[in-house]
């Protein structure tokens, strides 16, 4: 026999007999072996495979004529040899690999860095409380029980990119991970389990679960759910889910969930509102443009997502504000994030439509990051109640127009009951000319000082809005020079002449009155540090 054929033979010997099925790595890169056999006129086996990356391939098993495989993806496929593919290794196997840990050795690697053993509590992988084999070629949970002996503590398990092809085979690891809270699989192809429900008691305390880019569709995760009866945080970012069914019986005690990178059916949304305690849900680059709450009028709550607290629906492509408005009918809804939608104020400046968002969503208190506190808010409420005053006074007495009015502003009449309804002298634009009605009277008491009077000064204000427009910094300024002490050292808050209430603090130099929302009238009151 020559060397060639002993060569081959020797190939043929190293291909598991279970091959069809299984994964493997060339290079960096996976597939799914499809096919093994010769492919004339070549001479020895060939492994037909599926890239999970179908830009990796050249053909979809059709080769000269002949079909030997099929993919999913007409150019997915290619014939490698065996000496090139990696079946991978087993658990502990790869444990041992890259938690390297050698007799007199005075360091132990762990994912690329390296710890010294006098700060590992015990010369030993039993006390280890998070394992991360990514990309580290684990095939399956090796022999009986050796995970639970030499990993018995783990909570948190990254195996993504591995080469795992079955839920029954993760159910085999976790199973020996009594304590394991977090799973990390993503970028695997895992076949689902016949049974679902046998997999159950591998995973009791399971929590956290991310399969991100694991080719799933919505029904396929519903499937394999029953295997995770306390799971709180589910990401299938990425993957294959466009239709979203109703959670019949399953996650349930869910809390988070990212479907962002999916193309959504966007009517299918409000399945996913069932869920008891969403708290939290993240639907980024889906290409969502309209949510609507039928069970609930404008101005309503909605019953759907009713433990909602936070939503992401950055890089979408809403641009009608009267999604806003159907968000507004959440009632737990607090932090929102919208950035990157082609969602516009009729002025073209997105500082208008950031103050739209807050007025129109009443009980938010994180917007895109930032914290909204009272003082934005209230000047958001009244620049919001002014910017649509006019259109309110015309549509008020005539019904149609009315209607068609709270159908657009939702909001407006509770901020009208909560503010005054504003009046034509208020909206009439004023002449640049007439600086005496750009002029605003406000009243200083000091705090600090109650022998000193009441000051009243008249300020520069918005020609259009009657609020004032100076900074907070220059008011400093004036009421330095006027009380000789430091403008640092002096702290200011304001209180509405139109409504009662609390004190606003104005706490940032560099914003002008107008922000914090004074007006003709108001008293700011002045305190020393």
């Amino acid at each position: 026999m020559d060397a060639d054929r002993m060569d081959a033979d020797q190939t043929e010997a190293e291909i598991p007999h279970d091959a069809l099925g299984r994964r493997v790595s060339c290079g960096d890169h996976r597939a799914t072996v499809r096919f093994v056999g010769t492919v004339p006129p070549t001479a020895g086996v060939w492994l037909g495979v599926e890239w999970d990356d179908p830009r990796r391939g050249k053909h979809d098993g059709r080769h000269q004529g002949v079909r030997y495989f099929t993919c999913r993806h007409p150019t997915g496929g290619s014939f490698v040899r065996p000496s090139v593919a990696s079946f991978g290794v087993d658990f502990a196997a790869a444990l041992r690999c890259h938690y390297a840990t050698h007799a007199g050795d005075e360091e132990i690697s762990i994912s690329g860095r390296t710890l010294e053993w006098a700060d590992v509590r015990e010369r030993s992988l039993e006390s280890l409380p998070t394992v991360l084999l990514a990309n580290c070629q684990v095939n399956g949970p090796g022999e009986d029980g050796q995970i639970l002996r030499t990993t018995p503590n783990v909570r948190w398990l990254d195996l993504s990119a591995s080469l795992l092809r079955s839920w029954d085979d993760v159910a085999a690891i976790a199973r020996q991970l009594r304590h394991l809270e977090a799973l990390l699989l993503s970028f695997n192809r895992l076949s689902l389990p016949s049974d679902p429900a046998a997999h159950r008691q591998a995973f009791p305390n399971l929590k956290v679960l991310t399969l991100i880019d694991c080719e799933l569709t919505w029904t396929q995760v519903l499937r394999c759910a029953p295997m995770w009866p306390k799971l709180e945080e589910l990401i299938v970012e990425n993957n294959n889910i466009t239709q979203l069914q109703r959670p019949e019986g399953v996650l349930q005690g869910l809390k988070c969930l990212n479907v962002s990178k999916n193309p959504l059916d966007q009517d299918s949304l409000l399945e996913l509102g069932a869920l008891p305690r969403l708290e939290h849900l993240i639907v980024t680059d889906t290409g969502l443009s309209k949510v609507h709450f039928p069970d609930a009028a404008p101005g309503e709550e909605t019953s759907v997502f009713a433990s909602l607290e936070k939503l992401n629906v950055r890089r979408n492509n809403i641009s009608e504000w009267g999604v806003i408005d159907e968000l507004s009918k959440l009632a737990s809804l607090r932090r929102l994030w919208c950035q990157e939608n082609p969602l516009a104020s009729s002025d073209g400046n997105p500082k208008t439509a950031y103050q739209m968002l807050i007025a129109k969503l009443p009980h938010l208190l994180v917007l895109n990051g930032s914290d909204v506190p009272p003082q934005e808010r209230k000047g958001a409420e009244y620049d919001y109640l002014k910017m649509f005053g006019e259109e309110w006074l015309r549509a008020a007495g005539q019904s149609q127009l009315s209607q068609e009015f709270a159908n657009r502003h939702p909001r407006y009449r509770s901020l009208v009951d909560k503010y005054g309804a504003p009046d034509e002298g208020e909206l009439t634009k004023r002449q640049p000319f007439a600086l005496k009605n750009q002029l605003l009277k406000i009243t200083f008491v000091f705090e600090d000082d109650v022998a000193r009077m009441p000051l009243e000064k008249k300020l520069p204000g918005s020609q259009c809005l009657r609020a004032a427009s100076m900074e907070v910094q220059k008011v400093k300024g004036l009421l330095s020079r006027l009380l000789k002490v430091p403008a640092v050292d002096l702290r200011l808050s304001y209180t509405s002449a139109k409504h009662t209430g609390p004190e606003y603090p104005m706490d940032n130099d560099q914003k002008t009155l107008f922000f914090y929302a004074v007006e003709d009238g108001d008293t700011v009151v002045v305190r020393r540090s």
